[in-house]
C-alpha cells in the first residue's frame, strides 16, 4: 500500500526559480525513508506542502486515505502561555473535542433529556471516545513523559522558557501520543542529548507505521532509515539503502556518469573531425562528400548525449586568526546561574588558555546554552564573575541565527554588517555556496541551514583567536 504520492509537483516562491521542479516520488507503508538535499534545496518546503500547511504550484499529493500525518518542525510554535503540559495535552484534540460533546449530552440528560437521539448520539460518542484511548491520556502521558525524561517539573514550566534540546524532547513527545500513521521528522536529532537520540532511534525502530526523516546526522539515518530520497535541482533521486549506502552509491553513479560521459563527448568530436575532412575535400574538388559530412551532422544532431554531471563544491575558506598574547583566554571564578527555584550550577571555577580545544557537554536542560551566554556577556551571573583576556578577539555561533534586518538581502547584510565591498561581499558569500542570483535574496528566505551558513560566513572575515560553536553542526 502507497502512504504517500507525490507525481511532478511544482513549487516556486518567485517567477524565476522553482524550488521543487517537478518532483516524483512514493513511499510505502511502513518505510524508513531519509529525504537528504542541500540547505535550501526544498526539504523543509517538501513537508509543509505534505501537511497541507503550504500550496503548490502544480502536480498532485496524495497521502493515504484515514492515514494520519505528524510533523516535527525544526521551529515549533505555540500559543503564549503554554506550559508543556499543554503542548503534549494538544495531542488529544480529538478526544478532547469528543468529551466536550459528551459532557454537554451528559448535562442534558442529567436535567431530563431522554430523546432517542440523544441517547444513541452519547452512545456513538462514548464508544469513539473509548477507541481513541480517551480514558487512558493520563497513563499514556505518563508513560512517553518517563521515556523522554520530561519530569514532573519540567511538565509545569512555560514551554518558551526550554531550552531547544527540551522543546524537541517535547514535539517528540506531542507527536508520539497523536498516534499518527505517517511520522514526519524534520532535523529531530537537532540540539537532542545522546540519551534522547538513543530513546527517538529506538522508536522509529519499532513504530509501525511510515517514517520519512529530513536529517544531516548520518550516523541517526545509519541506524534508522532504509531508504534515501535525494532532492537534487528540484526532482528526486534514489537510494535503496541507509546514509552509507547512499554514500557508496551516488560515487559509483557520479563516476558512471562522468565515464559515459566522457565517451559522448570522445564520439561527438571523432564525428566532428570526420565531417570537417570531408567538407574541406569537397571544396578541393569532390562535392559528392558534401552529402556524406551533412550526413555526419545530422547523425550528431540526433545523438543522445550524456549531461556532465557535477559534484558539489567543498568550502574552502578559513578564519582570519589573530594572534593570541596573555596567559588565559578565559578565567571564571565562583560562578553560578539559578533561574528561579532551578539552580543550574553553581562555585564554578575555570581557565582557559590559549590553543585549547573544549567540548562543552551535558543533558538538555543542564545549562549549556547558558553558560555561553555567560561567557559572552549576554546574561549576567547571580554569583562569581567572567573575564575574558584582554588580546582576546571572539567569535560566537549561536544554536538559532537571527538577523538585525531580515528583510534585507544577503548581499546587503554582508555590505551593512561587514563593511566590505559589493565584489569582495559576492566573493564571501560564494566561498560558502551562495552564488549568482542567490546573493539577492532576502534573509527572511533563507532555511535554517542557509542562515547558520550565512552567519559563519560573516564571523570568518574578521580576525578572532576565539570561536565559541552552540551546537554548529544543526541543520
Amino acid at each position: 500500500m502507497i502512504d504517500i504520492s507525490v507525481t511532478d509537483l511544482v513549487k516556486s516562491f518567485d517567477l524565476e526559480k522553482k524550488i521543487l521542479d517537478g518532483i516524483s516520488f512514493q513511499v510505502d507503508t511502513g518505510e524508513r525513508v531519509g529525504l537528504l538535499g542541500k540547505n535550501g534545496a526544498g526539504k523543509t518546503t517538501l513537508f509543509n506542502i505534505l501537511t497541507g500547511d503550504l500550496d503548490y504550484d502544480s502536480g498532485e499529493v496524495l497521502i493515504a486515505p484515514g492515514r494520519r500525518v505528524g510533523l516535527i518542525s525544526q521551529i515549533p510554535v505555540y500559543p503564549a502561555g503554554y506550559t508543556v503540559e499543554d503542548v503534549l495535552r494538544s495531542a488529544f484534540q480529538r478526544t478532547t473535542a469528543l468529551k466536550e460533546e459528551m459532557d454537554a449530552l451528559t448535562r442534558r440528560m442529567e436535567q431530563g433529556d431522554s430523546d432517542t437521539h440523544t441517547l444513541r448520539r452519547y452512545g456513538e460518542l462514548t464508544a469513539r471516545f473509548e477507541g481513541l484511548g480517551g480514558y487512558d491520556t493520563d497513563t499514556a502521558v505518563n508513560k512517553v513523559s518517563n521515556g523522554l525524561s520530561i519530569d514532573d517539573d519540567m511538565r509545569r514550566r512555560l514551554f518558551d522558557q526550554l531550552s531547544g534540546g527540551e522543546k524537541t524532547r517535547v514535539n517528540l513527545g506531542r507527536l508520539i501520543l497523536e498516534d499518527t500513521d505517517i511520522l514526519l521528522l524534520d532535523e529531530p536529532t537537532n540540539h537532542l542529548d545522546l540519551q534522547a537520540t538513543e530513546w527517538l532511534e529506538e522508536y522509529i525502530r519499532s513504530f509501525r507505521g511510515t517514517v520519512v526523516t529530513i536529517s544531516h546526522d548520518r550516523y541517526f539515518l545509519d541506524r534508522t532509515v532504509t531508504r534515501i530520497i535525494e532532492i537534487l535541482d528540484g526532482k528526486a533521486e534514489f537510494y535503496s539503502g541507509n546514509y552509507s549506502f547512499y554514500v557508496v552509491e551516488r560515487q559509483r553513479r557520479f563516476d558512471e556518469q562522468l565515464k559515459k560521459y566522457e565517451k559522448d563527448q570522445a564520439k561527438l568530436q571523432q564525428l566532428t573531425e570526420a565531417a570537417a575532412k570531408l567538407h574541406l575535400w569537397a571544396f578541393m574538388g569532390n562535392d559528392k562528400l558534401h552529402k556524406r559530412a551533412f550526413s555526419i551532422e545530422k547523425r550528431m544532431e540526433k545523438l543522445e548525449t550524456t549531461e556532465r554531471p557535477t559534484e558539489a563544491r567543498k568550502l574552502n575558506v578559513h578564519f582570519t586568526a589573530q594572534e593570541f598574547r596573555g596567559d588565559d583566554v578565559l578565567t571564571m571564578s565562583g560562578l553560578g546561574k539559578r533561574y528561579g527555584e532551578r539552580t543550574l550550577f553553581h562555585d564554578l571555577d575555570l581557565t582557559v588558555t590559549g590553543g585549547e580545544r573544549i567540548a562543552l557537554i551535558g543533558d538538555n536542560g543542564a545549562g549549556k546554552t547558558t553558560f555561553l551566554k555567560l561567557v559572552m556577556n549576554e546574561e549576567t551571573p547571580d554569583t562569581g564573575w567572567v573575564q575574558r583576556g584582554p588580546s582576546v578577539r571572539t567569535a560566537y555561533l549561536p544554536q538559532i541565527v537571527r538577523f538585525a534586518v531580515p528583510e534585507r538581502s544577503m548581499l546587503d547584510t554582508m555590505l551593512y554588517e561587514c563593511k566590505c565591498t559589493p565584489q569582495e561581499a559576492r566573493d564571501q558569500l560564494g566561498a560558502y555556496g551562495f552564488r549568482g542570483e542567490d546573493v539577492l535574496k532576502p534573509v527572511s528566505a533563507l532555511s535554517g541551514g542557509e542562515l547558520s551558513r550565512l552567519r559563519l560566513c560573516m564571523l570568518m572575515r574578521r580576525e578572532i583567536n576565539f570561536l565559541i560553536l552552540d551546537e554548529p553542526t544543526n541543520h
